[in-house]
């Protein structure tokens, strides 16, 4: 049997840099910065929806649900797996990450999850086409910060 479609270091390390680019955006509560990296269609799956489908659907549903409420989300990349296509044309990264969740009463509490995201690479650069980023096991659905929104909503 064929070893899985590693990606090289080069796009490894593209990769790890834009989680951690897109883990900033996510603790700073920054949509503007973040939406740019996503195809405007892009399909995902989240905590809150089963398919959501285009980036303004999924700002709604989902990062407005969660960015806001949670903190410290960070991805791991010691952990990451980077796949691409022969012709390094789409790249799907695995990533476990961890973030802060707190309950009702403000009590913090560890939420660590998984994330699977899908590229597709054209004359501009990288775009993510798919997301799903799921809480892992046992982990309470709902977290109850309430940090302001840098900017970016849906629109």
């Amino acid at each position: 049997m064929n070893p899985l479609p590693t990606a090289n270091p080069e796009l490894t390390q593209f990769f790890r840099q834009w989680l951690e680019t897109f883990a900033g955006y996510v603790r700073e509560v920054d949509y503007a910065s973040a939406r740019p990296h996503f195809h405007p269609d892009v399909l995902a799956f989240g905590t809150h929806n089963d398919v959501i489908s285009g980036l303004d659907q999924w700002v709604a549903t989902q990062w407005d649900n969660v960015w806001p409420k949670t903190t410290d989300f960070r991805l791991v990349p010691e952990q990451t797996a980077v796949l691409a296509s022969p012709d390094s044309m789409m790249a799907t990264v695995i990533a476990p990450w961890t973030s802060t969740g707190y309950h009702p009463d403000g009590t913090p509490f560890p939420r660590p999850g998984r994330a699977t995201l899908l590229f597709s690479r054209n004359a501009d650069g990288w775009l993510c086409t798919h997301s799903h980023m799921s809480l892992n096991r046992g982990v309470p659905q709902m977290s109850h910060a309430n940090r302001p929104v840098k900017a970016g909503g849906a629109g």
